[in-house]
């Protein structure tokens, strides 16, 4: 893991350092880096390495602390996973995306220009999966201006599967993104505190001031609260499987506990910042911006705080659905 942590580190540091400065709306795709994940490994990690989601995280994890420009998630944990399950061959390289959609139209979906796109056309009695061909596409962005794309696209000829795979892409998708968005969260930690460090007011500077200093503790706090609930879902889902209810539960629970923590930790690091911190050059508006848009991708805080406020009320003794994972049956 430390090896995986170090690569990660290495390759999302260069990828930052060659785009410093050079952030626009919409963001640009990243090739050079995207090349640099292809001939590591790394951008197929789980799909093609045998790789586990202990590894996946470390991976998602890493690039996110570096705002990476390039949909890793949707290639190797989604897309390439959901090709998989449906017996569709994809390019053995390049960028995959995935378009989660209900008759034949999706919005929000991530790089839809930048990669393949696999469709997962949801209905009440399952889902139809293929590649689009020829998808027409109105481009968009999120907030931190990665591609989000809505595409119309033909049903003809997709593979139907059962209704349990599209669960289980979406508990996918949303474990991912909470991954990805403490990896966000740690970018903006490590860079407010070394502003606090450096910024010097009144011959002081800005960390050693008391009321800072509550602050910096309270977004720590925060992120380490999501944290752990996120490595709690990286535990289940690596112990039991994606498809498993341990993982249904602890992904559910880990969205709301991560979604809480992205108003506090990324106000308080703005107020810290000051006006640096809003401009589009500057590495903390990437951060925070992906957390808070990614916070409501695969489902938001709010659908996911009532998912489990429903699991409670169907178990019979919600104490235990408090304070252990549920077991089958």
């Amino acid at each position: 893991m430390d090896e995986l942590a170090a690569l990660v580190e290495d390759i999302g540091r260069r990828s930052y350092d060659a785009n410093f400065g050079k952030r626009r709306l919409p963001e640009v795709f990243d090739a050079e880096l995207w090349q640099n994940l292809d001939e590591t490994g790394l951008s197929r990690l789980t799909t093609e390495q045998g790789a586990g989601p202990a590894e996946s995280a470390v991976v998602l994890g890493g690039l996110a602390r570096y705002a990476a420009a390039v949909p890793i998630a949707e290639t190797d944990l989604l897309a390439g996973w959901l090709a998989q399950q449906a017996g569709i061959a994809v390019p053995e390289t390049g960028p995959l995306t995935v378009a989660i959609g209900t008759g034949g139209t999706a919005t929000g979906v991530p790089w839809p220009r930048a990669a393949t796109v696999v469709v997962a056309d949801r209905s009440a009695d399952g889902l139809s999966v293929g590649l689009a061909a020829d998808p027409q596409i109105t481009d968009g962005h999120n907030l931190a201006g990665e591609p989000r794309g809505t595409l119309a696209y033909d049903t003809v000829g997709l593979q139907r599967l059962d209704t349990a795979i599209g669960d289980e892409l979406a508990r996918r998708g949303a474990w991912a993104r909470c991954v990805q968005i403490v990896g966000a969260f740690d970018s903006a930690l490590e860079l407010t505190v070394a502003h606090t460090s450096e910024r010097v007011q009144f011959g002081r500077a800005l960390s050693k001031f008391q009321a800072v200093q509550h602050s910096l503790a309270a977004m720590a706090g925060e992120i380490e609260r999501a944290r752990a609930a996120t490595d709690l879902a990286t535990a289940a889902v690596t112990e039991y499987g994606f498809a498993a209810p341990q993982a249904d539960y602890a992904v559910t629970v880990a969205k709301v506990a991560v979604g809480r923590a992205v108003t506090p930790v990324t106000t308080i690091a703005h107020q810290l910042h000051g006006a640096i911190g809003v401009t589009i050059e500057h590495q903390l508006w990437s951060a925070t911006m992906r957390a808070r848009s990614w916070s409501d991708e695969f489902g938001s805080t709010a659908s996911h705080a009532r998912r489990l406020g429903r699991l409670a009320l169907d178990a019979a003794d919600p104490w235990d659905v408090l304070i252990t994972c549920p077991t089958p049956g």
